[in-house]
């Protein structure tokens, strides 16, 4: 069904015409007229007839693919490969449908031999890039949780649906009976439904949009944010010689094409297409700003980069327009972009088949606002092994909804966000800005337990998926820098960016005292704790750099118990923090440690020290003996 709303003109410019005889001619007429469910019948009435070959196999695949029956698909997907002669875009279908089953390291087989028949292909260096990707978005934190809505058709198809702030979810869907029904599925045509959300989140029974249905594919449609204008997609049929004659399968081929419509009470009315519909090629799919001023769409028109493209346009009012952008490859690649959704801070949902996904269409987001941001898959459970389209997402309600054919038609879902934040950490060196690659990057939870420990890449980066409302510590390490501990604040969802810059250990070398934060103690115990243990490696780090440095450490107390007995555990701290430093492999004649008790309290309190002054006298300090 959605697949009518990706093109109406691409698949004859597709067919291999000269594979064509006088036996495939009837089931041909049927595949130019997007009558699919037809054409697969005809097509395997030939290979039941003994006249199968690899135009016939690929032929049959293709219709499978164009109505998702993957398991068919993948059947006579195999055997027109192995007949031979198979072109690129054959192998790419042919891996996006094994994706669909399940059988992932089939796919990749596939995608392997489409990225070297066509190296060029965004698809194919997007899946050269992280051809392994899937362990990934698998282990991907959730972001969602999805829902399916009771007011679905379980045998018609619903897609599209938008909640606008006036509690009305639009879509679109098949179940009306009484239209006839469409070639390329079997299903009713198209209509534009509403139904009302409640506040316990459930919605009233569906009724058709007033003053907006035809005798056409109508929909799916956006509605601007003071609910004064809709713009829906139909088709070109409406207007008077919009279409084109093919005589080979006789028939009318028309374009999905936008229309625009303003509410009069509760019903729409004044519907106009608007000017950049062009019967060369599909305009529909429209997203509207919360502005109103960019209306969004999917067309497959000149300076498409793929099959089907997102692009943008001015609304200038009165239903004018500016002249539409392509939004570029870091939307569009050259498979097929579709069903764009533009959120009130600018971040764009959308779908793509052209992406390393779990298979068929998957579902993204990009943030138009940051330049430099890439489209992230929105993972599992949205994202399935089938078609996951048409994603919207209510800021004020914070609900998503989308549509997907999992169940075997296209259904709605909802999308409850998970709240969880992103949490990028960025390692440079603080006087450069050179980034640290292989630098030992841990999270820690608010407990000061570590949570994890990365490497980070190349470009000294490490991402961590955190929970909401809870504080973290990163700490970061790399060969020839000072370790440090960066802190992230409490935050409701979202992404943060956490400079974590480093200082190379020389900066702490100043004799006679190396100037290195001092080692805290618990009460009463001389063992050395994972935060002395962080700190005391920018010691042993300085060390190795410096082969001369030779250093002694002074241990001390609080005034708690005796004048002996701290005597006693400040030794046994210098011996600990001396102990450490050696099991790092620096030579025992290059450090030395003494305890002094509490005779040199860093904080004078006494008698009356609180806790905390307690705890900064429990420390050990660094002398440089020799340098």
């Amino acid at each position: 069904m959605k697949n009518l709303y990706i093109t109406l003109s691409f698949m004859l410019a597709g067919m291999a015409v000269t594979a064509q005889n006088k036996y495939t001619k009837e089931a041909d007429k049927h595949f130019g007229r997007f009558e699919y469910v037809e054409a697969a019948e005809a097509y395997k009435e030939l290979v039941e007839d003994g006249k199968g070959d690899a135009y016939v196999y690929k032929q049959l695949a293709d219709s499978y693919y164009n109505v998702f029956n993957y398991k068919e698909a993948v059947k006579w997907y195999d055997k027109a490969v192995a007949a031979g002669n198979a072109d690129a875009e054959t192998y790419y279908r042919y891996a996006q449908m094994l994706k669909a089953a399940g059988r992932y390291e089939d796919a990749n087989k596939q995608m392997r031999q489409f990225a070297s028949m066509a190296p060029n292909d965004q698809r194919a260096k997007l899946f050269m890039k992280d051809p392994n990707y899937l362990p990934k978005l698998r282990n991907q934190s959730k972001l969602f949780d999805e829902k399916k809505l009771d007011i679905n058709d379980e045998k018609f198809a619903s897609f599209g649906p938008v909640l606008t702030d006036d509690n009305t979810l639009y879509f679109t869907s098949a179940r009306n009976e009484a239209r006839k029904t469409y070639g390329w599925n079997d299903q009713p045509f198209l209509d534009l439904y509403m139904s009302t959300w409640n506040a316990n989140g459930t919605f009233s029974e569906p009724v058709p949009v007033e003053g907006v249905n035809s005798k056409w594919h109508d929909g799916p449609a956006a509605v601007t944010a003071d609910g004064k204008t809709m713009y829906f997609a139909s088709e070109s049929f409406k207007e008077s010689k919009q279409w084109q004659k093919d005589k080979d399968v006789n028939a009318k081929i028309g374009q999905v094409y936008l229309y625009r419509a303003t509410r009069q009470g509760d019903s729409w009315a004044n519907v106009q297409p608007v000017p950049f519909n062009d019967k060369r090629w599909s305009t529909g799919n429209p997203a509207i700003s919360k502005d109103g001023k960019t209306l969004y769409f999917t067309s497959d028109r000149e300076g498409s980069v793929g099959d089907t493209d997102i692009w943008k346009v001015e609304v200038k009012g009165n239903n004018t327009y500016g002249e539409p952008v392509n939004l570029g490859p870091k939307v569009n690649t050259e498979g097929r972009e579709n069903f764009p959704f533009i959120t009130e801070d600018d971040k764009l949902y959308f779908a793509s088949n052209g992406r390393p996904g779990f298979g068929g269409y998957d579902l993204y987001v990009i943030d138009l606002k940051n330049n430099s941001g890439e489209a992230m898959n929105l993972g599992a459970p949205v994202n399935s092994p089938q078609d996951d389209i048409s994603f919207s997402f209510n800021n004020s309600k914070n609900m998503g909804y989308f549509a997907s054919n999992r169940s075997g038609v296209d259904q709605l879902y909802s999308a409850t966000p998970v709240c969880g934040v992103e949490a990028i950490v960025m390692v440079r060196d603080a006087n450069t800005g050179k980034a640290l690659a292989t630098a030992r990057v841990s999270i820690l939870d608010d407990k000061g337990n570590v949570i994890e420990t990365r490497t980070a890449g190349a470009d000294g980066k490490v991402t961590y998926n955190i929970d909401c409302d809870r504080a973290y510590t990163i700490q970061a390490a790399a060969d020839g820098y000072e370790n440090n501990s960066f802190p992230i604040a409490k935050t409701k969802g979202g992404q943060v960016t956490v400079s974590a810059d480093l200082n190379p250990v020389e900066v702490r070398i100043k004799y006679p005292v190396f100037e290195a934060k001092d080692i805290y103690f618990e009460f009463d115990k001389s063992n050395i704790t994972k935060e002395a243990a962080f700190e005391l490696d920018n010691l042993v780090e300085a060390m190795k750099k410096n082969p001369e440095l030779t250093i002694m450490v002074k241990a001390h107390t609080d005034n708690r118990g005796s004048d002996r007995y701290n005597q006693a555990l400040s030794s046994r701290r210098a011996k600990a923090t001396v102990q450490y430093v050696i099991s790092k492999g620096i030579d025992k004649a290059r450090i030395s440690g003494e305890g002094f008790g509490e005779s040199q309290p860093k904080v004078e309190c006494a008698p009356d020290c609180t806790e905390e002054q307690h705890a900064q006298n429990r420390r050990s300090e660094f002398m440089i003996v020799k340098q």
